[in-house]
């Protein structure tokens, strides 16, 4: 028999709110959380806003000498997977290590920003101020690992860096690990730190960022005709998973049950989709399949949605075909919280479990002039969120490399 898998815990940092209550609260303000950079000077680049995590205080979390060790990405990782354990009433300590749990992780970047701001101190004063945890700062791993040090989980353990999928794919894995029954509790999830000169600059550079000069909280514009890019963010999300007996038995609140998921390739460009989005139908497909459902058995839809000029207009038509000219309630809310590279579907996963158990969906902040692969039976939730009876939803997230990965939750 099929193990089903079900979520129990939810954890989320971002510029919009902290915890699954904060992200929620933010999402249901209807309010941009993106502003121009004060990270570092944007005057060089096109581009000037960012969605940045000001309120986040590291000492609050970690004494002085564990901050010496983790960088930025590291210690996002550890908060969200802190938060998630904790929403889901899982006490897992180092002292008590288990081999029936283990963390599936995502990041894009890892410890980027860390080696970006050692190596400008490099350049100024040469090899001295290298640290001595750096080689263990940089690298995208260090996020799960840390997480298996710090809550005792010997059991499956990975870190995946598929762009802008990372994070669905991270949730989609532990999905399957709990399912074939390697393990009874997995926490998956995805984080990024990237703000800083030169990794904004290298996405600068290739003109995929919004170049808003006046108005930064209308930067990112998902699926509207005026879109002129992303908007690079910051933070992260992670969710507890279980099996559903193993949370049944401890009397766990359940959020959603993961149903289906799916991971291809376009085989077609480093950065840009196909045209008709065949591999994004055929992903969809799969998970559809997986999941036992019909497309039109689908309430909601949270699209990638990453207000570039391509892919929003790929990822439209890539929909309309999917469910036949008529699609179910469809938004992008990536203009809450800007586009933190591969943390991005982690966090999106997150709000489809608080839109099911809220019964709301989510807006598409300032997309006023819908772009025109938006057709008559594209129902795209614009501007002001809406109550539904949402049974069924779909998550998906589309990277660079070609990555496709779609995510279908249900309610139990």
């Amino acid at each position: 028999m099929t193990r089903r898998v079900v979520v129990t815990g939810v954890g989320a940092l971002t510029c919009i709110g902290h915890e699954a209550k904060g992200l929620w609260n933010g999402i249901l303000a209807e309010k941009s959380g993106i502003r121009f950079t004060t990270r570092f000077d944007s005057a060089p680049y096109d581009a000037k806003c960012t969605a940045e995590i000001n309120d986040y205080d590291a000492n609050a979390y970690f004494p002085p000498h564990k901050l010496k060790r983790i960088d930025r990405y590291a210690q996002f990782a550890l908060v969200l997977t802190r938060q998630a354990f904790e929403d889901a009433g899982l006490d897992y300590t180092a002292e008590h290590p288990r081999t029936n749990a283990g963390v599936s992780f995502g990041t894009a970047l890892g410890g980027i920003t860390t080696a970006e701001l050692t190596h400008e101190k490099f350049v100024r004063e040469g090899s001295k101020p290298i640290p001595a945890a750096l080689a263990l700062q940089v690298f995208g791993g260090s996020g799960h690992s840390n997480i298996a040090i710090a809550h005792g989980l010997r059991g499956y353990g990975t870190t995946n860096s598929n762009s802008c999928a990372s994070g669905t794919v991270a949730v989609g894995e532990a999905f399957r690990v709990i399912r074939e029954g390697r393990v009874d509790v997995m926490v998956a999830g995805a984080a990024e730190a990237p703000l800083a000169s030169l990794t904004f600059g290298a996405f600068d550079t290739i003109k995929s960022m919004a170049k808003e000069t006046k108005h930064p909280e209308t930067a990112c514009r998902p699926f509207d005709s005026t879109r002129t890019g992303f908007v690079m963010g910051e933070g992260g999300a992670s969710v507890v998973l279980e099996e559903l007996e193993h949370a049944r038995a401890r009397g766990a609140r359940i959020y959603a049950e993961v149903l289906g998921y799916s991971l291809n390739n376009d085989a077609y460009h480093m950065s840009s989709s196909l045209p008709e989005g065949e591999s994004a139908l055929v992903v969809m497909g799969d998970a559809l399949r997986e999941a036992g459902l019909r497309p039109d058995q689908i309430d909601y839809v949270n699209a990638h949605a990453s207000s570039t000029p391509m892919n929003d207009g790929t990822e439209a038509r890539a929909l309309s075909k999917f469910f036949g000219g008529k699609t179910p309630a469809v938004s992008g809310t990536k203009a809450y919280y800007g586009h933190p590279l591969g943390a991005s579907g982690a966090i999106e996963a997150a709000i489809c479990c608080l839109a099911m158990q809220n019964n709301w969906i989510p807006p598409t902040l300032n997309c006023h002039e819908p772009c025109e692969e938006v057709g008559p039976g594209f129902d795209l939730v614009r501007l002001k969120g809406r109550e539904a009876n949402l049974r069924y939803v779909m998550s998906n997230s589309f990277g660079f490399g070609g990555i496709n990965a779609s995510l279908v939750l249900g309610q139990i």
